[in-house]
């Protein structure tokens, strides 16, 4: 087998293999299924991979790099944070969109095999750290200029994944309750991603610039 031959093997059995996880989750998919989905025998899958959770590491490590090789926006000098944090939401957004099955079999994962979070901190802890660091310091210069009200990161964070990821969680239910098409359906997210984009925004900013702030205060 070339080098090149053997890199397509490698390639066709994690394509396979998320496929396979994706549709039928972690527990209910053997290395024979993967084997079979990816023209192989099941030995070649052992060969490459080792394991099943080693092959499922890989693809959830795939994934983080692929998201953070499209963040280089973050480092780009003189950004404002509320810039870079509208495209860093666009960018979550836009990786769940291409793999909308992705959020339910973390979750579904991480919750049954707590074990595993362990094991994905030191693949991509780096990364995360990377990228919380840098984006901490860029919303501490913001608040320290009086753009943004005072909040942690952390939160800024949470309020992202739990905002982007909830419009695909509940498309399963939403999309045939609401009769929608697959053009409807689209429309609705795009505009969802806008209006999260906006949430956000708005909510970070000082209490005297948020709509209805001086009504509140009364």
């Amino acid at each position: 087998m070339t080098i090149n031959d053997d890199q397509s093997m490698e390639q066709r059995i994690i394509e396979a293999a998320e496929r396979l996880f994706l549709q039928k989750g972690f527990s209910m998919t053997s290395t024979t299924e993967i084997a079979k989905e990816a023209g192989c025998n099941q030995a070649l899958v052992h060969y490459y991979f080792r394991t099943k959770d080693n092959l499922f590491e890989t693809i959830f490590t795939k994934k983080f790099e692929d998201f953070f090789s499209g963040l280089d926006f973050i480092d780009e000098p003189g950004a404002p944070f509320e810039t870079t944090l509208r495209r860093l939401v666009e960018a979550q957004f836009e990786l769940v969109r291409r793999n909308p099955q992705l959020p339910f079999l973390v979750i579904n994962e991480l919750t049954t095999n707590p074990s595993r979070i362990e094991s994905l901190k030191q693949r991509v802890g780096g990364l995360v750290e990377g990228m919380h660091s840098r984006l901490g310091a860029m919303l501490e210069a913001a608040i320290a200029a009086g753009r943004i009200r005072p909040v942690g990161m952390v939160d800024v964070l949470f309020d992202l994944l739990s905002l982007n990821v909830a419009v695909f969680l509940a498309a399963p239910i939403v999309k045939p309750v609401l009769c929608l098409d697959d053009a409807g359906y689209e429309a609705v997210i795009e505009a969802r991603k806008r209006e999260i984009v906006e949430l956000i925004v708005r909510g970070l900013a000082p209490d005297a610039d948020r709509p209805g702030a001086s009504g509140a205060s009364r």
